[in-house]
């Protein structure tokens, strides 16, 4: 079975164009078909729209090491010399950014605990 490399932009991009057209096809890229499914069979509730946003930020707070830790079995498609990366002002970022969308309303207060929950785990 030949496993194609996730790029990381492109989960990004195609999370965030959830928001605003089918959501679920970063899960299908992901090789997440069963929760794109799910996605699609909710699309007509604002529940994927704004776990797509999530994911969406979720994805740009991850360096390219976690990310392919999580949806590239630890593999880089690219070998070369990685840039020191503080995950902590990575995922400080991401959670200034969770934080924004919270207070604009798009999510709830009980999703940004749950993905800030998360994030703070990476750096644990």
């Amino acid at each position: 079975m030949l496993i194609k490399h996730k790029s990381r932009s492109v989960a990004v991009i195609l999370a965030f164009a959830g928001t605003l057209t089918i959501s679920g096809l970063h899960k299908f890229y992901l090789g997440q078909p069963l929760w794109g499914l799910l996605y699609v069979l909710l699309s007509w509730t604002p529940i994927p729209r704004i776990a797509s946003a999530i994911e969406g930020v979720w994805y740009l707070a991850q360096d390219e090491e976690a990310f392919n830790g999580n949806f590239n079995l630890g593999k880089s498609a690219i070998k070369s010399k990685t840039s020191e990366v503080n995950p902590v002002n990575t995922v400080a970022e991401a959670l200034r950014e969770l934080d924004s969308l919270r207070q604009e309303g798009l999510i709830s207060e009980y999703e940004f605990e749950q993905k800030r929950r998360q994030m703070l785990d990476q750096i644990s």
